[in-house]
């Protein structure tokens, strides 16, 4: 919303840099004359005779800014803003065609030409004293349209056309920036979406293992409630953030390896290598854990041994995580497959978009998982996303 404030405020200010210029240019004209030519001195009243006819053409501008203008670009109605162009630009030509100002200078005017040694024809007479120039029932008629009715029919189309230009460059950036904010709101929540998939999806599984353990081992299986209590409070105040310390994800991916550690204890060899030291960065809350689920749901047989190997390593920029189980026959897998990993995949695009590095390799023997992410420094990387 600020960004599209700032778009107002630009064609405000870009207006008023225009119409200061329009309106400053005759004082500044005349004071310019006065400090070169020192028999002339600056005069209000002939600022005022060329304010007169820009204060027309800015109420034409207002009146085509806000009234007509929008026409074309909020109500997309382009025979509507024809017509009420026409009808504006009929009214200002009439007013400049019927009335036309004296052309007897102001009197103060004509004192100050006259101390100025002005000789202009109609200005001074044979005997130094000034004769006004001729009235207005004296002198030619005037005709219906003259060199300055077309010069300020030029002017107004010129000015209109200003406006139309101006207002459409920033409603151009109006409305893309618009589009961002959308698709930006898009993206966030599919992102949410996605993650909040996982969540009843974990916890789903969870509770099968647990179920499974209370004919096995009714005190590993009040253990592993215990267990399940810590995940369950990380996905409730942790998993709702944009960004979660590296530190909480890694010690959410021990909890639920312990888990498992309780379910199979025989069966199944887990090797869990994390460094003892965690660097205090931020990483999207549940990008591993889907991973390891994939593990321990595809990669342990009733029937064989089975080997799980999990590992993280950090560097200054990135972390990565490192997951290998070895195959099992279809018949061997205790679970299908379900919509985590999917999910996670997901995430990722939207998230780093290309800036992120993912290896799987499914062979016969084994599945292997590489993936490495950068570090996040703000609260959520969608907007900055690699394109």
């Amino acid at each position: 919303m600020k960004k599209l404030q700032n778009v107002k405020y630009g064609e405000f200010w870009t207006y008023f840099v225009l119409w200061f210029v329009m309106f400053a240019s005759p004082m500044v004209s005349i004071s310019a004359r006065a400090s070169i030519d020192s028999s002339f001195t600056f005069h209000w009243q002939a600022v005022y005779n060329i304010w007169r006819p820009i204060f027309v053409l800015f109420v034409v501008f207002l009146i085509h800014n806000f009234l007509i203008a929008p026409l074309l670009f909020r109500k997309r109605s382009i025979s509507a803003y024809l017509a009420a162009s026409f009808l504006l630009i009929i009214s200002f030509q009439t007013y400049q065609c019927t009335y036309h100002p004296e052309d007897v200078p102001p009197p103060e005017f004509v004192e100050q030409m006259k101390a100025s040694g002005s000789t202009n024809q109609g200005m001074e007479g044979s005997h130094g004293t000034v004769n006004p120039r001729p009235m207005p029932d004296d002198r030619p008629p005037r005709p219906p349209i003259d060199i300055h009715d077309i010069m300020a029919f030029t002017i107004m189309l010129l000015i209109l056309g200003v406006n139309v230009g101006v207002k459409y460059f920033f409603y151009s950036i109006e409305k893309t920036r618009k589009l961002e904010e959308l698709e930006k709101e898009s993206l966030e929540q599919r992102l949410e979406y996605l993650k909040y998939q996982i969540n009843p999806h974990f916890f789903m599984n969870t509770l099968n293992n647990i179920h499974a353990l209370v004919d096995i081992d009714p005190e590993n299986a009040k253990n592993s409630i215990l267990e399940l209590s810590k995940l369950m409070r990380y996905l409730l105040y942790e998993s709702n953030k944009h960004i979660v310390p590296l530190a909480r994800e890694v010690e959410f991916l021990q909890n639920y390896v312990e888990l498992m550690r309780m379910r199979y204890p025989e069966k199944v060899a887990i090797n869990l290598n994390i460094p003892s030291s965690i660097p205090d960065q931020q990483v999207p809350p549940l990008i591993f854990i889907s991973f390891a689920e994939n593990a321990f749901k595809h990669g342990v047989s009733y029937k064989q041994e089975s080997k799980i190997d999990i590992a993280i390593t950090v560097s200054d920029e990135e972390v990565a995580f490192s997951c290998a189980n070895n195959k099992v026959t279809a018949s061997d897998a205790p679970e299908k497959g379900g919509i985590g990993i999917e999910n996670t995949l997901k995430r990722l695009d939207i998230i780093y978009g290309k800036n992120y590095s993912l290896n799987i390799t499914d062979t016969e023997e084994d599945y292997r998982v590489n993936l490495s992410v950068p570090f996040l420094k703000e609260a959520s990387n969608i907007e900055n996303k690699s394109k």
